[in-house]
């Protein structure tokens, strides 16, 4: 028996050409409150660091103040990049966001950098502890912050993140790796995969999650969503014109040449050579462009293939209103999962 699938935002909180940060935060904070009106479920933002086209470094900060603007959805992290801080920073951190928004927080968290060695140390002092060897234990200490007993002898047993806490962030493990799912499959968390730039099979990454799994004190079964690229518009000469900006930044990603989102205007005048194109390889910058129609039978192939049970969807776009109109079409399309 079919559902309607839960649907979800992943925000980078991107700069362009003509916006400033606070300008870049407000544009988050209206894509979030649109989000919380249409009924989505979720509302990520990303951790990322010292990138021109994007404000989202500081997760737990961003947090509070989308949840201070909107009143139903879920805010969380996609997803704070576990090795860059303390575990304990981060439990107080989410702890306190708790605390303001009781059952409404996700600690999403992730096991990159997401930045350079450079920047890695400027935020830790050290390059210490960025392996993936000491991912696992920090994920359990920081769990048992946040009221989840598993571990023997924590360190929870004698300092705690908050004095009083009485409900607790849901915590997920993300990744575009067959490491992340099957750590989260063997923790018996919740899964999210990053289709929208992973390069791995995800029918495959959500199986090796599913074989993994064993069940927790917080989870009895496998629960896994997948975050893909979309935008949508009237025609598909319109909604390709809208990717533009989106091109234009994976091609700086990959090319080291950084600069903030630029406008489809801008994307037109400069094009994608030949050779633009074969660097940027077979991964789309935006996994699914077109109009509603197209894009929602493209959504629930995915939706089906991998057998999720919740669907995000990321994009990059010059302007705010473009995603709105994207989630407002999405909310429409009745997708499902069994």
């Amino acid at each position: 028996m079919s559902t309607p699938i839960p649907l979800s935002v992943l925000d980078l909180v991107t700069v362009t050409e003509q916006t400033t940060t606070a300008q870049a935060l407000q544009r988050s904070i209206s894509l979030a409150k649109a989000a919380d009106e249409l009924g989505y479920n979720r509302f990520w933002v990303a951790e990322h660091h010292n990138m021109p086209a994007v404000a989202s470094t500081n997760p737990p900060v961003i947090l509070a103040a989308l949840g201070a603007h909107t009143q139903r959805i879920r805010i969380g992290s996609g997803g704070v990049m576990l090795p860059n801080h303390a575990p304990y920073v981060v439990a107080e951190q989410f702890a306190l966001l708790e605390g303001l928004y009781p059952n409404r927080v996700d600690l999403g968290l992730g096991r990159a950098p997401g930045t350079d060695q450079r920047t890695a140390a400027a935020l830790r002092r050290s390059t210490d502890s960025l392996g993936v060897e000491e991912f696992p234990q920090h994920v359990l200490e920081l769990m048992s912050w946040l009221g989840d007993n598993r571990l023997e002898n924590p360190m929870s047993a004698q300092l705690s993140a908050t004095p009083k806490g009485e409900t607790h962030p849901e915590v997920w493990l993300l990744g575009s790796s067959g490491y992340s799912a099957q750590l989260a499959g063997m923790l018996g968390l919740r899964y999210c995969y990053a289709h929208h730039f992973g390069q791995m099979d995800e029918v495959a990454v959500m199986e090796s999650y599913r074989n993994r799994f064993e069940p927790s004190p917080v989870l009895a079964e496998p629960h896994a969503m997948i975050c893909t690229s979309v935008i949508t518009a009237e025609t598909p000469q319109q909604a390709d014109y809208l990717a533009g900006p989106a091109k234009q930044m994976a091609l700086a990603l990959r090319t080291n040449r950084l600069t903030p989102v630029v406008s489809p205007e801008t994307a037109a005048e400069r094009g994608i050579s030949p050779l633009d194109e074969q660097m940027l390889g077979h991964l789309p910058a935006t996994k699914f462009v077109g109009t509603p129609g197209e894009v929602a039978d493209d959504l629930q192939r995915l939706v089906e293939r991998t057998g999720v049970q919740e669907l995000m969807l990321a994009a990059t776009t010059y302007d705010v209103q473009t995603r709105i109109d994207t989630l407002r079409d999405v909310s429409r399309m009745g997708l499902t999962t069994r």
